[in-house]
């Protein structure tokens, strides 16, 4: 899978090189680092934010991040465990909240796979 966008935004890795990883602090429960990014790949050196605010535009990303997660939790609940509409909100707003660290990076993770591809020769 290395060499491919989805590779880069599952395991935080550099867009560019696939070997660097982009956070400071690989566990995304750790809130007061959640958002610690390095500035440079440590690998090829790739600046993560290329301008000023960068990224802003994840917040777009973590909307649809988050309504996945909410469905997901909805078939699950609604479903398969046959709750009702009140405790199935319930579980909903419980994933969303206990999942928000892990939407957060996901949600960066691709945006910035949006403006950086893969090169090979940067990741030797």
């Amino acid at each position: 899978m290395k060499g491919t966008k989805v590779y880069s935004i599952f395991t935080s890795t550099c867009p560019v090189c696939h070997s660097g990883k982009m956070y400071k602090n690989p566990n995304p429960y750790v809130l007061s680092e959640t958002l610690k990014m390095h500035e440079h790949c440590p690998h090829c050196h790739t600046k993560f934010k290329i301008e000023p605010s960068f990224f802003y535009g994840a917040m777009y990303v973590s909307y649809g991040v988050g309504v996945a997660f909410a469905v997901a939790a909805f078939i699950i609940a609604f479903f398969m465990f046959g709750l009702n509409r009140l405790n199935t909100f319930f579980v909903i707003m419980g994933t969303l909240i206990v999942m928000l660290p892990v939407i957060v990076r996901l949600s960066r993770n691709i945006w910035i796979n949006f403006f950086f591809k893969y090169d090979p020769e940067k990741a030797k």
